[in-house]
C-alpha cells in the first residue's frame, strides 16, 4: 500500500506516517515545511525508518498544495493508493488577519488535491481532515452550566452530522468549502473520498499554539514558564481525541472505503472523553506539573463554542470505530513528551 500524506511533516502527519512504516507501507510526504519544527518532524521520521530498516519506504517532496501543476506531478511520480489531506491553515485568529491566504491554502489547496487525483488513471482514495469548525458558534444549541462546565442541555450524544454547516470565521468558511468539494467529487465524479469533521486531537509532536493545538500550548506555556491567557470563563467543554485514536479512524475508513466513499463523519474523543478548558484542565496540568500555575482572564473570543463533542456514533456504526484512549492517559503522555523535549520550546 502506497499512503500520501499532505501535511505530513505536521503534527497528524508524522504519526500517521510513523504508523504507516511500522506496517511496512510506503508513505509519501508532501509538506512545504513552512510551519515551525516541521523539519524536526521530518529528521525525526527519517531516523526512525532508518533504524528500522525501511528508510526506503519514505520518500519526502517539498511542495505546497497552492501549486497544482508541482502537486500533480508527484501524484503522477508516487502512484499513491490513499491520499490523506491534512495539509491546512489552521488557526482562527490568523484567517481573520490574512482570508486570503487562508482560503489559497485551504479551499483552493483542498480543491487541487482532488483535481490531481481526478487527473489520475487510477484515482487513490482520499480522506479529507475537515474541522467541528464548519458547524459554526451553534448560538441556536441550548448550552447550561453545570458546576465547573457547561453542557448541552438537549444533545446527551453530542452533536451529529446531521448539524447543517454554518462557518463563523474566514477558516470554518475556508475548511467548509474544502469538506463539500470532498464530498461532491465523490457524488459527481465517483471518487472514493470521505470527510472526517474532527474535534480536538492531541498526542505527542504537537507544536500546539495558543490558537490552535490547546492543550499542548497549555503545556509547552507551563514547562517553559510562559503566560497563560484564558479566553472565556475557562469552562467551555471539549472532547479530547487522541491522535492514536485519530489514525485508527483513518485506518477504518480505508478498510471501509467502498462502503463509505461520499460521507462525512464527526471523528471526536465523545462524551466519554470531554475536558474543560481551564477549570478542569487546570487542576490536571498542576497535578502533572506538580505546582500551582497562575493565568489570566480575558474577553470571550468571537464563535468560541461553549460546548463541543461530537456525537460519534455514525462512526460506530459504519467504521466499528471507537476511542480507546482516556483523555487523562493521553494527557499524561502529550506531557512526558513535552517535558522530553522542552529544548524544542525555548
Amino acid at each position: 500500500m502506497r499512503v500520501l500524506i499532505t501535511g505530513g511533516a505536521g503534527f497528524i502527519g508524522c504519526n500517521l506516517a510513523a504508523h504507516h512504516l511500522e506496517r511496512g507501507n510506503d508513505v509519501i510526504l508532501v509538506d512545504n515545511l513552512s510551519r515551525p519544527r516541521t523539519q524536526h518532524n521530518l529528521n525525526w521520521l527519517r531516523c526512525r525508518a532508518d533504524h528500522a530498516g525501511r528508510s526506503d519506504k519514505i520518500s519526502f517532496h517539498q511542495g505546497d498544495v497552492r501549486d497544482f501543476d508541482g502537486l500533480r506531478r508527484i501524484f503522477e511520480l508516487t502512484g499513491p493508493d490513499l491520499v490523506v489531506h491534512l495539509a491546512s491553515q489552521v488557526a482562527v485568529t490568523k484567517s481573520v488577519l490574512n482570508p486570503r491566504e487562508d482560503f489559497e491554502i485551504n479551499a483552493l489547496g483542498t480543491f487541487n488535491v482532488l483535481e490531481a487525483i481526478r487527473a489520475q488513471a487510477r484515482p487513490p482514495a482520499m480522506i479529507y481532515a475537515s474541522t467541528n469548525k464548519v458547524y459554526g458558534g451553534m448560538e441556536d444549541v441550548a448550552v447550561v452550566l453545570d458546576g465547573a462546565r457547561y453542557r448541552y442541555r438537549d444533545f446527551p450524544n453530542g452533536i451529529s452530522e446531521d448539524r447543517p454547516v454554518d462557518p463563523k470565521s474566514p477558516y470554518g468558511c475556508s475548511k467548509c468549502a474544502g469538506d463539500q468539494y470532498v464530498r461532491d467529487y465523490a457524488r459527481i465524479y465517483g471518487l472514493r473520498t470521505v470527510v472526517f469533521r474532527q474535534s480536538t486531537i492531541y498526542g505527542p509532536h504537537q507544536f500546539g499554539i495558543e490558537d490552535q493545538g490547546w492543550l499542548a500550548w497549555l503545556m509547552i506555556a507551563v514547562v517553559t514558564h510562559r503566560p497563560i491567557t484564558i479566553y472565556g470563563d475557562g469552562r467551555q467543554v471539549r472532547d479530547m481525541l487522541h491522535v492514536d485514536d485519530l489514525i485508527a479512524a483513518y485506518d477504518a475508513a480505508w478498510e471501509h472505503m467502498d462502503a463509505v466513499a461520499g460521507q462525512v463523519f464527526n471523528i471526536g474523543g465523545g462524551m466519554a472523553n470531554t475536558l474543560t478548558i481551564w477549570s478542569e484542565a487546570g487542576p490536571l496540568l498542576e497535578s502533572l506539573a506538580g505546582h500551582a500555575i497562575p493565568v489570566t482572564y480575558a474577553d470571550w473570543r468571537p464563535g468560541d463554542q461553549r460546548v463541543f463533542v461530537s456525537d460519534n456514533r455514525k462512526a460506530m456504526q459504519m467504521l466499528g470505530w471507537a476511542p480507546k484512549v482516556g483523555v487523562r492517559e493521553g494527557a499524561r503522555q502529550l506531557w512526558d513528551w513535552v517535558v522530553a523535549n522542552r529544548e524544542l520550546f525555548a
